[in-house]
């Protein structure tokens, strides 16, 4: 062959070139200038936005932003001819996945249509932002998408009652879902749209299912043209910390279906969630696909179906399902079909092993390149360009692939190492079902078209058996590799060297395909090429810029007073990297953590405050109950927006909360530490009871938090970087105190 050495190139850049496109492949549908009459409005419904949030200030739970945000929306709801109610409620909730509660007084806006009877379906949204964002994605645009799907409804026929709830305080522990299920209204609920947002842009992905999902799915299936869903994320989403109302919602055992527009995190919880930035096209989608979901299930909620469905979508055209024992039933027969094929073959050996070698070599090479680079440059150095990152550790995935061929099977044709490569992908799939079953999805019809393949050809013709392996290929890149571009969306943070092996699963059985044209490179020639592409692939994303105007970082500063220890620090919490230089003229900054966070950070004495207090408590009771002790204290917030009361993690609480929402602790790891919070300006005054677990008193670290920094905190202000802005928590002034109690 000639140029042997120039095809393999080509192939190499053809793969990456592939690797990169594959995130275009996940729709998202053109707004509608014109609308029929019963579609979804995407200009009327960002119009309702803009009038909703106002001058786009943060409005969190229980501030006066918030109350202003409410009354535009209940004037939007009254003038659309609906009759909203507010149901307030002094509420606590417990974080399932955290040893936390949370209280703050809620006001919920409620709003039904159709007939006065029978069981309800609800819309939900909350309208509460982060204090650091105004949260026009999260949940704004669910918030105008429940509008504009209220003023399309409202005068049809409908079959049963569609109740919209606007909640509040879901940011700060999913508060109002708590108080609506107190509320009688919830009990003639049986089905449940939740509308969320983890970004501004891309596709809206049904995240999360009531289980068992057959009837949910179904649902979904029948109703959504452009499905975007995979039962790998509603796994993987229940293995993560993050929460949403489903999470308190979730005990109802309602039909559930959980939306959210999930591109661009780095705008999450930020300043950068704004009007400007929310892509129409998302807001689009989630109004087409909550309009039509809402159709469908105001028609009478289907028949309870038993057992749960794996699922994904094909290109948002078509969704794929099949029950889970099915898909369980098939993963073996193809194991065992292909274990024997490849035991046959002799592809358990050598082949098997330099497939396996590629996997683990992409994952070790990536990890490496990843961290030094982060040695030259710490931080979140791929935030501005993630897709060079990815390209990176793919990259790395392809000439780790290509190495082990050229090298380790060298000796090896490609119809053993085909049969090796399909025996383990399928085993993959099988360790994967131990802990997300949903995802082997992924894992049963590529193989299964190889499968075929090789039980139908000839020994002297492996030509069809060729045939099914590309067909199996081009169907793996357009399942797997596309649901690997939206699992890119999701990890801003990384890890980035895990898509190197996930990327070696795409990649590699298409290089096995071109074997023979591997073979016509030497081994040391295939392992300088690999060397070559994934040095300069790294060195990209070394040189990059680490932040843009559209992707900052994350930079929160905050003056903390620890009145106990009568000392006074600045706090930076960032992504790691170094304090910007223009920083250090307020002192020596080190990594370390606060009394009441674990989180590490950044350092530094600071002068005190003037007029900061930390907040106090009364203690009213303490008595004696079986198992441990009952305390009931009042809060003083001494001029604080919230309170929390922060335990060791062997506290032992119980449970906490306010009259009626005394909640259990029941989630978090042994390692957390308990924390009982409340937020806005009715913890002033709040009365907590406390069951805790043991007799001796425990030292609690009381802390308070107010928006904003001292004077002194200017000079830190205007020092930040261009491209950096708080995230997740706005710049604040914490103090804190000792008690025992």
């Amino acid at each position: 062959m000639r140029n042997p050495m120039l095809l393999v190139v080509l192939l190499v850049l053809g793969l990456l070139a592939a690797l990169g496109a594959k995130s275009m492949l996940a729709p998202l549908p053109k707004t509608r200038s014109v609308p029929q009459a019963t579609e979804f409005h995407v200009h009327r419904a960002a119009a309702r936005l803009t009038e909703l949030l106002g001058d786009e200030r943060p409005h969190p739970t229980d501030s006066a932003a918030n109350d202003a945000v409410r009354e535009r929306l209940l004037y939007q709801l009254s003038e659309m001819g609906l009759k909203p109610q507010v149901h307030e409620a002094q509420a606590c909730n417990e974080n399932l996945k955290a040893r936390n509660v949370n209280c703050a007084r809620v006001r919920n806006v409620v709003a039904t249509i159709g007939p006065a009877t029978g069981k309800h379906l609800l819309l939900a949204a909350h309208y509460d932002s982060t204090p650091v964002g105004p949260g026009a994605a999260d949940a704004g645009a669910g918030v105008a998408t429940l509008l504009e799907v209220a003023y399309l409804l409202k005068d049809r026929p409908l079959e049963r009652p569609v109740t919209f709830l606007f909640d509040e305080g879901e940011e700060v522990g999913l508060i109002g879902a708590r108080a609506f299920l107190a509320d009688p209204l919830s009990r003639q609920v049986d089905s449940l749209i939740n509308l969320e947002a983890r970004g501004v842009t891309g596709s809206v992905n049904m995240f999360e299912t009531s289980v068992p999902n057959a009837a949910a799915v179904g649902v979904y299936n029948r109703a959504v043209k452009t499905p975007v869903a995979s039962s790998l994320s509603t796994d993987v989403y229940r293995l993560i910390p993050n929460s949403t109302d489903v999470t308190t919602f979730a005990s109802r055992g309602w039909l559930t279906l959980n939306l959210a527009i999930v591109g661009n995190e780095t705008r999450y919880h930020s300043a950068g969630d704004s009007i400007a930035a929310l892509d129409l096209r998302s807001l689009q989608m989630m109004g087409d696909q909550t309009l039509a979901l809402a159709t469908e299930l105001a028609a009478g909620t289907p028949s309870a179906s038993g057992g749960n469905r794996i699922f994904m979508d094909l290109l948002g055209t078509e969704l794929i399902a099949l029950p889970l024992f099915g898909g369980l039933a098939l993963l073996v027969a193809l194991i065992l079909g292909l274990g024997w094929i490849a035991w046959r073959r002799g592809s358990l050996g050598r082949a098997a092993v330099t497939v396996v070698a590629a996997l683990a070599l992409a994952a070790l090479i990536a990890w490496v390149m990843q961290a030094i680079v982060g040695l030259l440059r710490p931080g979140t150095y791929w935030r501005a360009f993630p897709l060079a990152a990815y390209l990176a550790a793919y990259a790395v995935a392809i000439g780790a692939s290509l190495a082990m061929l050229a090298t380790l099977g060298r000796a090896l044709d490609a119809d053993r190492l085909r049969a090796a490569f399909w025996l383990i992908f399928v085993l993959i799939g099988a360790l994967l079902a131990t802990v997300a079953p949903g995802g082997i999805i992924y894992f049963l019809f590529p193989a299964l078209i190889v499968l075929i393949g090789m039980a139908t050809t000839g020994r002297s013709n492996r030509s069809t058996e060729r045939y099914a392996a590309l067909a199996a290929i081009l169907l793996l890149y357009l399942t797997y590799g596309v649901m690997l571009g939206m699992l890119e969306l999701l990890s801003t943070d990384g890890p980035i060297w895990l898509f190197a092996p996930l990327g070696a699963l795409l990649v590699l059985p298409l290089l096995i395909e071109a074997k023979p044209l591997i073979d016509n490179l030497s081994g040391k020639t295939a392992v300088a090429v690999s060397a070559v592409a994934t040095v300069a692939a790294w060195a990209v994303v070394a040189w990059m810029p680490a932040y843009s105007a559209d992707r900052q970082q994350r930079l929160t500063i905050a003056h903390v007073t620890d009145a106990a220890a009568k000392r006074a620090f600045w706090s930076v919490v960032n992504d790691g990297a170094p304090v910007p230089k223009a920083f250090e003229a307020a002192g020596t900054w080190t990594r370390g953590k606060l009394p009441h966070s674990d989180s590490k950070r950044w350092l530094a004495a600071a002068p005190a405050a003037a007029g900061i207090a930390p907040p106090a408590l009364q203690l009213l009771s303490a008595t004696t109950a079986p198992g441990g002790r009952r305390v009931s204290v009042r809060l003083a917030a001494n001029g604080a927006h919230g309170i929390a009361l922060v335990g060791p993690k062997d506290a032992a609480i119980r449970a906490a909360g306010t009259a009626g929402f005394v909640r259990p602790i029941r989630g978090g790891d042994d390692d957390d530490r308990y924390a009982v919070r409340c937020s806005g300006r009715s913890c002033d005054g709040l009365v907590l009871d406390l069951f805790i677990g043991k007799a001796a008193p425990v030292e609690f670290v009381l802390v308070g938090w107010r928006p904003g920094l001292p004077p002194a905190g200017a000079a830190l202000t205007q020092a930040r970087p261009r491209f950096a802005r708080p995230q997740y928590s706005a710049d604040e002034t914490i103090a804190m105190t000792r008690v025992r109690l």
